[in-house]
Parts: structure tokens; C-alpha cells; sequence
């Protein structure tokens, strides 16, 4: 029975990964702790929603379409937003952040209603298949799977390309990289773009099995924070990590003291981590 607890863990951990790789790229990159990453997703599945109902394409199908489109998202935010307040003092940029959440969310209510949503007839099915005595469910593996494979693309992205090795060095000393002739608007333009994609994927990937309305991501959204400060800002692989082992933490404890508090186990590892390591399990 364990066995089958901690697999569905790390099943539903490789997805809270990739939700907070989208998190750890512009906290890492810009200093910034972007409040709307929840609403990124929100309109993620969202789309991936409307692009099943009225033209009839799969979430899974849809997904590089949904990337495109939050990964504009994501754009939008920086030159609109994010640019205008990115040196400001105090708390101006995460204010920002917070009241852009507050408005895509309530645009959400506004034209799509609370009234849940639901893609009926997804290309895999809930269905289980058996593996060494355990029980998966496709849709679930299917995501999981996916949010693996795209979490390792993303860090190649960053470790192996040009413009991933400018983000790295723009994360790491802003001024150094202008003095090589690295474009750091454009930079974190890509950056915010990359953020909106990997939390695009990620909606793609669940919008087959999970209620789509405007509250749904409010707690992918608060794990995303935990996981990043578990796994070190900026730290992808990190992320990886901590993704993993928040699912882990999650499932077990939800066995083993009720469903009602498996979020007590969750942040209470978070509190004592921080303690120990404020800079995460896999911090700089």
C-alpha cells in the first residue's frame, strides 16, 4: 500500500516541478517574485480548455499551442508590467505581481464564469494499468511523464544554447553581462516568456484530469513558492528535486494522518528546512 502512496507522489511531484521551474527561472533571473505564476497557469488550462471545446484538440495535442500562448503571456507581463518597476524600491515589483494576479483572476470570473469546466473526452483516459503490483493511472503518468521530460528540456535550454548560457550569466551578475554585450531587457523578456511557457505545458498536461475554474491552481500556485525555496532560487534541477519530494511528502502524509492535514506535513518540512538551510536544500 506504501508503494502505491509514494508513486502517486512522485507522479503528481514531476508536475508541481515543472509549475515551479516557471517560478525559479524569474525568481533566480530577475530578483522577482512574480504573485500572477498561479494565474499563468489558470489561463494555461483555460486555453487548453477552449481549444478542446471549439475546435475539438486534445490538451495534450493543444500543448504547443498553449506554450506559445502563455509564453506571449509571460512577454506581456515583462514590457507592460514588469519592465516599468523592475529597479523600483521596496516592495513595488512584488505589489505589482500581486495586483496582476488579482486581475487575471477576476478577468477569469468575469468571462468564463466559477461554473467548473471539464475536458470530457480526453485522448487518455483515467483508466489504471498495472505495474509490478501497482496501480497507475494513464492520465496521470502521461503527465508525469511529460513534465519530466520538459523540465529536463528546459535545462538543457539553459545549460547547452546561447541564449540559455545569457540568462545564467544575467542571473548571476547583471552588470558583467551588460559589459559583455548581453541584451538584459531582451533577456528578461525570454526569461518571463520561458516562465509562462513551462506553467503553459504544465496546464496543457493536467487540463485532461483536473476541474478547471477560477480558484483551481490556487495551490499549485502556493507549492510552486515552497518547492522554489526548498530547491534554491534559480536552481532548476533543485526544483526538480524539491518538486519531488513536496509530491512524496504530500501523498504519504495524506495516508498517514488523513487527507485533511497532508499540507501540515508539507510546510511544516518547509519551516524546518528554511531554518537550517535558508537558502534551500540545493541552494547556491
Amino acid at each position: 500500500m506504501i508503494g502505491q502512496v509514494i508513486i502517486n507522489g512522485l507522479l503528481n511531484g514531476f508536475v508541481y516541478a515543472l509549475v515551479a521551474v516557471g517560478l525559479t527561472l524569474t525568481w533566480g533571473v530577475m530578483d522577482i517574485i512574480n504573485f500572477a505564476h498561479g494565474e499563468f497557469l489558470l489561463w494555461g488550462m483555460y486555453g487548453a480548455f477552449w481549444i478542446w471545446a471549439l475546435v475539438g484538440l486534445d490538451p495534450l495535442i493543444s500543448l504547443p499551442i498553449v506554450v506559445v500562448l502563455i509564453f506571449g503571456l509571460g512577454v506581456l507581463t515583462y514590457l507592460i508590467v514588469i519592465r516599468r518597476v523592475l529597479n523600483a524600491q521596496g516592495l513595488t515589483a512584488l505589489l505589482a505581481t500581486f495586483g496582476l494576479s488579482m486581475v487575471l483572476k477576476n478577468l477569469t470570473q468575469f468571462f468564463w464564469t466559477a461554473n467548473y469546466k471539464n475536458v470530457t473526452t480526453p485522448l487518455v483516459g483515467s483508466k489504471s494499468i498495472k505495474i509490478a503490483g501497482l496501480f497507475i493511472r494513464q492520465d496521470y503518468l502521461v503527465a508525469a511523464v511529460g513534465a519530466l521530460l520538459l523540465t529536463f528540456a528546459v535545462m538543457v535550454f539553459i545549460d547547452k544554447t546561447k541564449t540559455g548560457v545569457a540568462i545564467k550569466a544575467t542571473s548571476m551578475n547583471k552588470a558583467a553581462a551588460q559589459l559583455m554585450g548581453i541584451d538584459t531587457g531582451k533577456i528578461f523578456a525570454i526569461t518571463f516568456g520561458l516562465s509562462g511557457a513551462c506553467v503553459g505545458a504544465a496546464a496543457s498536461l493536467m487540463a485532461s484530469f483536473t476541474p478547471i475554474y477560477p480558484e483551481a491552481c490556487a495551490l499549485y500556485s502556493t507549492l510552486a513558492f515552497v518547492i522554489v525555496a526548498l530547491g534554491g532560487f534559480g536552481n532548476i534541477k533543485g526544483a526538480l528535486y524539491a518538486g519531488v519530494l513536496i509530491g512524496i511528502v504530500e501523498s504519504v502524509g495524506g495516508y498517514l494522518i488523513g487527507t485533511s492535514f497532508k499540507y501540515l506535513v508539507v510546510f511544516l518540512i518547509y519551516l524546518v528546512v528554511i531554518q537550517i538551510r535558508p537558502r534551500g536544500l540545493f541552494g547556491w
